[in-house]
């Protein structure tokens, strides 16, 4: 009987495409897990972030990034995402463990994949396919969606860098969607 091995990879590994003025990757080795305030111990989970990642916790809708580049999104008053760099699929234990059972964690890096677009036309390409006024979003903002009917999280990361979350799932759907927007703009 043969043997089989798997390998793990994002669904979308190896994208990095230039458009004109825009340049669209999959950021590989990313890493995402939530954080959960639990009722009633909303303030020790809060000083357990503190502690753990030299930032406070971000207001709902805005992201802090700490000084060794773990990027923590607020994506609602009792969840947010961390999202760091991690080669290993064992990202949950490193979050779980600077939490010290302050907070429930779960990871949630094979449900997401992640796509980075930058460039001068980002704006103009993702315009079309997000409902939300993206011209009022501020370097850091992030917020939930919907692209072309696929559940989306967005993050503005620089003056023309946005990092894009959907559902593992639907990745190919998804990079179609932006890819096709892409392409109508450039």
């Amino acid at each position: 009987m043969p043997e089989f091995t798997l390998t793990s990879a994002p669904p979308l590994a190896g994208i990095n495409k230039a458009y004109g003025d825009m340049h669209l990757s999959a950021p590989h080795d990313v890493a995402i897990v939530s954080i959960s305030l639990p009722l009633g111990g909303e303030d020790a989970a809060l000083s357990a972030v503190k502690s753990a990642y030299g930032v406070a916790m971000p207001a709902v809708g805005k992201t802090a990034t700490s000084k060794s580049g773990e990027t923590l999104m607020r994506l609602s008053t009792d969840l947010a995402f961390v999202v760091f760099t991690r080669a290993t699929p064992d990202a949950e234990p490193v979050v779980a463990g600077k939490m010290k059972g302050k907070a429930y964690t779960t990871d949630q890096t094979d449900v997401w994949c992640a796509l980075q677009l930058e460039g001068p036309g980002a704006m103009r390409a993702l315009e079309r396919i997000c409902p939300l006024d993206l011209m009022g979003f501020a370097i850091g903002d992030v917020a939930r969606t919907a692209m072309e009917h696929l559940g989306t999280i967005i993050m503005r990361t620089d003056t023309n860098g946005w990092r894009l979350l959907s559902a593992s799932s639907s990745a190919g759907s998804f990079l179609h969607a932006v890819e096709t927007s892409i392409k109508n703009v450039s």
